[in-house]
Order: C-alpha cells, then sequence, then structure tokens
C-alpha cells in the first residue's frame, strides 16, 4: 500500500469506526480469514440457489455478521498494532451470539408450528440476541446505537412522553417477541436487503477492484479528460463518480480515489480546499447515481415493489445533472485561475487503454443487460461476480487466480459488516416505529406543523433526512428516512418515486453537511487542510444535489420513470442549461470572469431553467442570452483597447 493510501485508510479510521479493524497474526488471522471466505462463499450459493427461506438466510447472515465483527472490531479503542487472538470478552460475545442465533435458527419452525406461542427461554435467547445486536452496532457504528437505543427505551417509557407522542407502553415480552421473533424488527426488510442485494454488490465492488477495473477507471477518466483544462480535476469527478456507485461509501471512496486525485489537484494548480471538496461532492453522488447507486436503488425497489429498471431510470436525471454541475464548476475554476491539462505524454493512449483493460467493463454490460431483461438483481448480481473473474482471464496481468478470487471473497465481507451491522440495529428502530406508531404520528406532526404546506413539510423532511442520514451507512441511512419521512411528502400528494429519491439524495449529503461531514474531513485530512472550509466549499460545489429534489416532487418530469420521455425531453434539456450556468456563477466565470451583477444573474439564471416550466425556461434564456452579449462585448471592447 502507497503511502498516500495509508494516510486516507488511517483518516477513515480515526472518523469512522465503521472501518477500524484488528489486525492479527499467526493462526488467529488464518481463522478469520477463513470465516469471512466461507460467510461470502455461503452467501452466493444461498442467493445462486434460493434455497433458503427468508428467516434462515437472514438468521445466518446475523451469526456470520455478529461473529466477525467481535473477532475485528475492538470493544474499545485499542493501541495500534497486531494481536495473536481475540478477548476474553470478545469471546464471550461471540459465545452468546452463536447461542442466540443458533437457538433461532433451530428453534423458528417449531415455534411457527405452536402458532407463534414463546416460552420462557425464548424470551431469554431473544434478548440476548438483541442485546449482542447493540453491542455489535456500539462497536461499528455507534451513534446508530445510540439512535437505536433512545427507540427501543421508547417503547418501555412512552407514557412519560407528554403530548401526541406518548404512549401506554409494551412490557419486556412483548418488546421481545416483536423486535427478535417478529418479521418487523431486527428481520425485517433492512436485514433482508442486506442479506441479499446489499452483500453481494459490495462483495461484486470487491472483485471488480481486485480484477483491476478501479485502474481501468482512473486511466479511463485521464483520456477522456485529463488534456482539459483542470483535467486532474474532471479526472477525479469521472472516477469518483464510477466507483462510488459501486461501492457505496463515500468515505471508502474518498479514501481510495481521493489519495490519486486529490494531491494531483493541487499538483496542477487547485487550492487544497477545492480540490478536498472536488472529491468530497464527486464521492457522495455515487450513492445515488445509477445503475448500482450503490445497492440503494435496489432497496428502494423493494419497498416500492417496483422493478429497478424503474428506479435506475428515474435516477438517471438527478445524478446527471448533478455531477453536470460539478464538472462545470470545475471547468469555470480552472479557466478562472488560468490553469491547463496535463500533458499529452502524461495521458495514456485510449486505444491502449481499451486494449488493455477494456475487458473489464463485462461484468457491468453483463449486469446491466439482465437488469434490463428483467432477471432478479441478485440473480444479476451472481452472475456478475462470475463473469468478473472469467473476463479478468482474458489478460495475463489482469488474471484472477485462486489467490485474488479468495481475497476477494474476504474483502467483500469486510466491507459489507459495516452495512449489515447498521441494518441490524436499523432493525429496532423500524420495529419500534410499527410497534409504537411513531412513524404516523410523526407524519401528522410534520403535515400539522406545515399547515399542510408542501413546501415547509418538504424543508422539515429535508433537514431530517440529513441529521438522521449523518455518520450512517447509505443503505441504513436510506432504511430509516425512508420508514420516517418518504410517507410525510407521499401523504402530501408527491409520487412515491419522488419522495424516496428525495430523502435518499439527502440523506447522502449529509456526508458533505456540516457538523458530521464525513467525507468532507477525510477529504481535508488528504489534502491537509482545513476541514469546515472544506465543508462549506463541497455544499456549494454539491448545490444542485441541494435544490433539484425540490423541483421534481413538484415536477416529476425530471424522473425519467415518472412520466413519458417526450415530456421530460424539453424540462431536461433546459435544466442541463440551468445548472451549467449555476456553476458559472457560483465561480465566478461564463466566457471570461464574471461580475457580481453578471454572477447573481447567472445563478437566478440556473434556478429559473432547472425549474420546470415554459415561462421560467423562457425568462431564465433571456436573462443567460444577456449576461452572454454582455460579456461578449466587453471582451470585444478589451481587443479594440489593446489594438
Amino acid at each position: 500500500m502507497s503511502k498516500e493510501n495509508e494516510i486516507g485508510v488511517q483518516l477513515v479510521e480515526n472518523v469512522d469506526s465503521e472501518f477500524r479493524f484488528r489486525k492479527y497474526v499467526g493462526k488467529t488471522a488464518v481463522v478469520v480469514s477463513t470465516l469471512a471466505i466461507i460467510w461470502s462463499i455461503f452467501q452466493l450459493i444461498a442467493a445462486g440457489t434460493g434455497a433458503l427461506n427468508a428467516i434462515t438466510l437472514r438468521g445466518w447472515h446475523i451469526l456470520f455478521m455478529l461473529v466477525l465483527v467481535f473477532l475485528l472490531y475492538p470493544a474499545r479503542k485499542e493501541r495500534s498494532g497486531t494481536l495473536h487472538r481475540p478477548t476474553i470478552v470478545d469471546m464471550i460475545c461471540v459465545s452468546l451470539s452463536v447461542l442466540a442465533f443458533g437457538y433461532l435458527l433451530i428453534s423458528y419452525k417449531e415455534i411457527v408450528l405452536r402458532g407463534g406461542y414463546l416460552l420462557t427461554i425464548d424470551y431469554v435467547f431473544g434478548a440476548i440476541g438483541i442485546v449482542m445486536i447493540f453491542e455489535a452496532a456500539r462497536r461499528v457504528v455507534g451513534n446508530l446505537a445510540i439512535l437505536a437505543l433512545i427507540f427501543l427505551l421508547y417503547n418501555f417509557f412512552g407514557e412519560i412522553v407528554p403530548g401526541s407522542f406518548g404512549h401506554s407502553g409494551f412490557s419486556l415480552k412483548r418488546v421481545i417477541d416483536y423486535l427478535f421473533w417478529g418479521s418487523e424488527g431486527i428481520f425485517g426488510i433492512a436485514v433482508g436487503v442486506s442479506a441479499t442485494f446489499v452483500f453481494l454488490f459490495i462483495l461484486f465492488g470487491a472483485f471488480l477492484k481486485i480484477s483491476g477495473f478501479s485502474q481501468f477507471i482512473n486511466d479511463l477518466s485521464l483520456t477522456i479528460a485529463g488534456r482539459s483544462p483542470g483535467g486532474p480535476a474532471k479526472v477525479a469527478v469521472i472516477a469518483s463518480c464510477l466507483m462510488g456507485m459501486i461501492n457505496g461509501s463515500a468515505l471508502a471512496n474518498v479514501a481510495t480515489t481521493g489519495t490519486i486525485t486529490i494531491p494531483l489537484m493541487k499538483k496542477t494548480g487547485y487550492k487544497p480546499q477545492f480540490a478536498a471538496a472536488v472529491e468530497a461532492v464527486a464521492s457522495t453522488g455515487g450513492q445515488f447515481a445509477p445503475p448500482i447507486m450503490g445497492a440503494v436503488g435496489f432497496v428502494m425497489a423493494e419497498y416500492l415493489g417496483v422493478p429497478y429498471t424503474t428506479v435506475l431510470i428515474a435516477a438517471i436525471i438527478p445524478a446527471l445533472l448533478y455531477y453536470v454541475t460539478l464538472i462545470m464548476v470545475v471547468h469555470f475554476e480552472a479557466k478562472r485561475l488560468g490553469l491547463r491539462g496535463l500533458s499529452k505524454e502524461n495521458i495514456p493512449n485510449v486505444f491502449e487503454v481499451l486494449k488493455k483493460q477494456g475487458h473489464l467493463s463485462l461484468p457491468l454490460i453483463v449486469l446491466m443487460v439482465m437488469l434490463f431483461k428483467g432477471y432478479t438483481p441478485v440473480y444479476a448480481a451472481v452472475f456478475s461476480i462470475v463473469a468478473c473473474v472469467v473476463a479478468s482471464w482474458a489478460r495475463k496481468d489482469t488474471r484472477m487466480g485462486i489467490r485474488k478470487i479468495l481475497q476477494a471473497l474476504e474483502e467483500g465481507a469486510r466491507g459489507a459488516l459495516g452495512v449489515a451491522v447498521a441494518c441490524a440495529i436499523v432493525g429496532v428502530i423500524i420495529g419500534t416505529v410499527s410497534l409504537t406508531g411513531i412513524g404516523l404520528t410523526f407524519g401528522y406532526t410534520i403535515m400539522a406543523s406545515a399547515n399542510e404546506s408542501l413546501l415547509i413539510a418538504s424543508l422539515l423532511v429535508m433537514l431530517m433526512s440529513i441529521v438522521l442520514g449523518m455518520g450512517v451507512p447509505g443503505v441504513a441511512a436510506y432504511i430509516i428516512v425512508a420508514t420516517v419521512g418518504a410517507p410525510v411528502l407521499i401523504n402530501l400528494g408527491v409520487a412515491p418515486l419522488a419522495a424516496h429519491m428525495f430523502v435518499l439524495i439527502y440523506a447522502c449529503l449529509s456526508n458533505i453537511t456540516p457538523p458530521v461531514a464525513l467525507a468532507s474531513y477525510v477529504a481535508a485530512g488528504i489534502a491537509n487542510t482545513n476541514q469546515h472550509q472544506v465543508s462549506m466549499i463541497a455544499m456549494r460545489l454539491g448545490i444542485t444535489g441541494f435544490l433539484l429534489p425540490f423541483f421534481f416532487i413538484y415536477e416529476p418530469a425530471l424522473l425519467l420513470g415518472e412520466e413519458a420521455y417526450t415530456k421530460s425531453i424539453i424540462p431536461v434539456l433546459t435544466a442541463l442549461v440551468g445548472t451549467v450556468s449555476l456553476a458559472a456563477g457560483l465561480q465566478g466565470w461564463l466566457l471570461k470572469g464574471a461580475t457580481v451583477i453578471q454572477r447573481i444573474i447567472l445563478i437566478v439564471v440556473g434556478l429559473l431553467m432547472i425549474a420546470p416550466g415554459t415561462v421560467t425556461d423562457g425568462i431564465g434564456i433571456c436573462f443567460l442570452l444577456i449576461v452572454v452579449i454582455w460579456q461578449k462585448s466587453t471582451m470585444r471592447m478589451t481587443k479594440e483597447v489593446k489594438v
């Protein structure tokens, strides 16, 4: 691992315990690696054959997850170094997890046959299982564990909560029954998607990485944008988008691609704060960029009961406008600073790149074809992983042998741990929302506070989605806000797909929103610059992401899945012009440096044209033409003066 990569990984470990693994040596290291590999193989076989029922698959998924978490994550922060064996506390937790979830796997069928009637021993093991889930969450996703604990206590002490949020309270047995033995709690939809879509696509990302796909993306991005003004920053945007949509983690993406792109941007002439912000914004957007959307899209399709292709198509325009804005901001900043692209000798030849590495794109092609032909995402993911191995054999330098395959299996399992733990503990939150009815109460409260105003309600849901998404893995964050926030918008008449895209985008943008803004902070660490400045610049660069959801809840034509495509052409084209104008206003450059008045006009034009509507588009075009003519006349006068 290079020095830059080590810095990136270290920064991620410092800000997020989800990526803080123990380092074992000797026989223990072999045992842990073997367990991770077995888990990945088990998930592949279970998904590929469909032989296990939902509860059995989820039970094994949680059992593997808990054992590996207690082996890999320390109970408290340890000094850096290597270990020969886990602690006594870890082994106690492993034993209790095996007892509780092993008992569930053995006894579940018997409990079903007796009509769901629970014995005392069932409650005991259920309580142990819930405690182990909380301990695992405390180690891996601490903030989310605290939130889940608040929800858990709400089950018992609702009677002391004033107003409409109060309730009569539930007994310990009722809570254990609902959260552990029921289908709405720990074993609900969150763990269900973790055990299927999420795990397989994280594993797919690991196989792509080990096969050399990351290097292919970087080289291809260089050939596309490397020689244009500010080329390295555009390369960062393209590469981070493509990798971010696969791994689904803004933090991991910043820590990997950022260690290459941020120093390159600084070397080209960008300020450290700007370089770090570009990487943070680009990595964050990958979580809602099709075709993979960090596996969140598959969860959304499950929630909405629609084919994944519907979600995929709907996500195209928001992601496109988000990244067009970022690319143009980078371009205008380069023009403003007088930066140039990389020299020709530093740019790989596009034909050589495609010849040597183009075969590595085959897995993504297989995935897309299978999804559009109607195969399930799980089935498509399994075949894409196989295609990844087969494609790597096309050339000797990318060939995946047994060692690389095992490495990918282990890395995939490790990468899935954080999301799996988050999804398990989110089950407590969702179970509480369902058991107590707080979701409905919360929705009615927002609607009452907003006085049935969609705009005010949307603002409140936006703030809630950002707050609940802070420091939480993308999939888990979406599940929380989809459970609590999306129904509020739907009840106010927003199309379900638009409502879910709304909360997803804001949950993702929490990665660059203060005070947490983990992606911004990791990028700032790599750039060795001020964290808060990076976070504020990142919010400015990602402004389209903050604005666009308000437009598409009023005009679903911006989501191609909601309207006939012919109705979407004009709104999309004008929105693209609007994003360019917005970027020009933000950076103070269009054809030349913009005055303060011109910048204000350009920003207003951007807002008018992103908002669908013939009148607003017409006004926007007129004002944009005014600025263009104004700048051209100024440039002509300047030339005449020089002559």
